[in-house]
């Protein structure tokens, strides 16, 4: 199946956002399979003890948009990149909520490994990634961005080039210095060189 021209995503998105309570039905439909593909991705490698299944984070993530009409959304990969924050959120807080209610708070530093998002057992991987990702973004705000658009959303350089309005060179080069960052991070090494 063809994707959708963008201009018809960008006309459907800027009518959700100006008040066309429909737009967002008319508009879910036709990047079901993106989400999707961004859904799997960010619960990669999920099998027994996980109780969030890509069809559930989806509607999750639909809750989510419904009250997000206000967003002066720019085009699809505005959107995608808005949907994989979200998704992002919905896990970790998902995990958050189950480390509480299983063990209270610490979790472990772990290395960081982009293949591994939430396998059994990655929840607390997960959630020491998220709370580097917030400290990543605290030092260069446009690397975190790069990380949860690739790493949780699932997209790709080009897309993530567009989101960010920079060369896929400058996504390449971000993501590597991202990923390094991260892993002196997640050993817990605090020095860092951004």
């Amino acid at each position: 199946m063809a994707s959708p021209p963008d201009q018809e995503i960008t006309a459907l998105l800027r009518a959700w956002a100006g008040g066309d309570g429909q737009a967002l039905e008319r508009l879910t439909p036709l990047l079901y399979q993106e989400l999707r593909r961004a859904a799997r991705r960010c619960l990669a490698r999920a099998r027994r003890g996980q109780t969030l299944e890509t069809a559930a984070l989806i509607n999750e993530l639909y809750l989510k948009l419904v009250g997000m009409n206000h967003i002066g959304w720019q085009n699809r990969a505005h959107f995608l990149a808005v949907c994989a924050r979200q998704m992002r959120w919905i896990v970790t807080d998902l995990y958050r909520a189950k480390q509480v209610r299983k063990r209270g708070a610490g979790a472990a530093l772990v290395p960081f490994d982009e293949s591994a998002v939430l396998r059994p057992g990655a929840g607390r991987e997960l959630l020491a990634i998220d709370a580097a990702l917030e400290r990543l973004a605290a030092v260069d705000e446009r690397k975190s961005r790069v990380v949860e658009l690739r790493f949780f959303g699932g997209l790709s350089v080009r897309e993530t080039a567009e989101v960010l309005a920079v060369s896929p060179e400058t996504v390449m080069r971000d993501w590597k210095l991202a990923k390094a960052w991260l892993l002196v991070e997640l050993q817990g090494g605090r020095s860092h060189a951004s």
